[in-house]
């Protein structure tokens, strides 16, 4: 075992590296996308086609990109973690020159047969170069704020990028992602709080830049029914979707609000209403369950790692999921604003589910190389 090799496992065959693997946490992530296979088997009215079948083809190179970002070296990813940042934030300024609009956003590159969206790369990319930054300083310097000048441009630069598309739910998750980071590096409580305090002043100077749409999601937010055909349509449908669904649920192929088409984006944003309205309060907590499973493996793995770059990697990867878990349950709940969250492992989408899958192939390594103590200056 992987233990018992220490420093060495660099040079350990394969098939020592798969057996390793932590085949839980593997299964773990494959019962939850089969709940996402079946929900947009449903979505589709009972066909495979066009979505399951696609989400199933992005699933298997997923986690083959997973098995291969895992056996790779935890030291190497160190040493790549600023490049790959830079390469993600490089996309983001092409997506500003070149980008391809969709629904009403320049977020995408057109790379051949494939279309890109950046900013979920540089939500993978923005924790490995912070893990990288505070694993080569010291706690101490965590407390001075000369030293926290560097981390809160790589974090400022890609969500200001992202909030030009216009994005403001990835430019949170962004700034979110790396908050994560910054705490579990050390940063005092009391900076955080300096930044709460001063972002929510700012925040309400900041309003009246913001685009038409996103001052109507805001005050849709706080008050839905103002526009029950138009701007509060989407939240008021999915209460509904959520209510009607009761204890048990209706059934798969029952869902009245999904199959009328009265549910808007149920196979992208508000899935989890379609769940609950099919498979009731049980079937969502039976998907929250999971769910909760694999932030504890996420974070398990990462009070095991020995070297610091590991344990902040693993670390910001898992708060990140939970970030995306968290913030797509409350906005089809009518909690927060509705920001266009897909909901992970469950939502149709192709560079989402590949960069999250990337991301739980980050954890892996973390996992396999747990041992490697890697120098830096804790």
């Amino acid at each position: 075992m992987l233990r018992e090799l220490g420093q060495k496992s660099v040079n350990i065959p394969l098939t020592r590296k798969l057996w390793d693997m932590n085949w839980g946490f593997v299964l773990l992530i494959c019962a939850t996308a089969a709940i996402g296979f079946l929900m947009l088997y449903s979505a589709a009215g009972g066909n495979i086609e066009p979505y399951a079948s696609r989400q199933m083809m992005r699933f298997g190179l997923g986690m083959l990109l997973m098995f291969m970002v895992a056996l790779v070296d935890i030291r190497i990813w160190l040493n790549l973690a600023y490049p790959l940042y830079a390469i993600a934030l490089l996309l983001l300024i092409g997506v500003e020159v070149m980008g391809v609009v969709g629904m009403g956003a320049q977020r995408w590159i057109e790379l051949g047969p494939f279309r890109l969206q950046p900013s979920e790369v540089m939500k993978i990319t923005l924790i490995m170069a912070l893990a990288r930054y505070f694993h080569n300083i010291g706690l101490e310097d965590t407390r001075r704020i000369q030293w926290l000048i560097v981390p809160l441009f790589l974090v400022a630069a890609p969500a200001a990028l992202v909030l030009r598309q216009p994005d403001l739910g990835t430019a949170l998750l962004l700034v979110a992602g790396g908050g994560i980071v910054f705490f579990s590096a050390g940063v005092s409580l009391w900076k955080f709080g300096a930044v709460i305090g001063a972002a929510i002043p700012a925040g309400f100077f900041a309003y009246q830049f913001l685009h038409e749409y996103q001052q109507k999601r805001i005050l849709t937010f706080l008050n839905p029914e103002n526009d029950p055909l138009g701007a509060g349509y989407h939240i008021l449908q999915s209460k509904i979707a959520l209510g009607s669904g009761g204890v048990f649920g209706k059934g798969l192929l029952q869902g009245t609000q999904s199959h009328l088409n009265y549910l808007p984006e149920m196979r992208t944003d508000f899935i989890f209403s379609m769940l609950a309205e099919e498979f009731g309060m049980v079937g969502g907590l039976l998907l929250f369950a999971l769910y909760v499973l694999l932030v504890l493996y996420g974070y398990a793995i990462a009070y095991r790692s020995r070297n610091h770059f590991g344990k902040l990697l693993a670390t910001g990867m898992t708060g990140v999921f939970f970030l995306y878990i968290f913030i797509n349950a409350a906005m089809v709940m009518g909690l927060v604003p509705v920001v266009g969250v897909p909901l992970p492992l469950i939502s149709y989408g192709g560079t989402a589910m590949l960069t999250l899958l990337v991301g739980f192939g980050l954890i892996m390594s973390v996992y396999l190389h747990r041992d490697i103590d890697i120098p830096g200056k804790r």
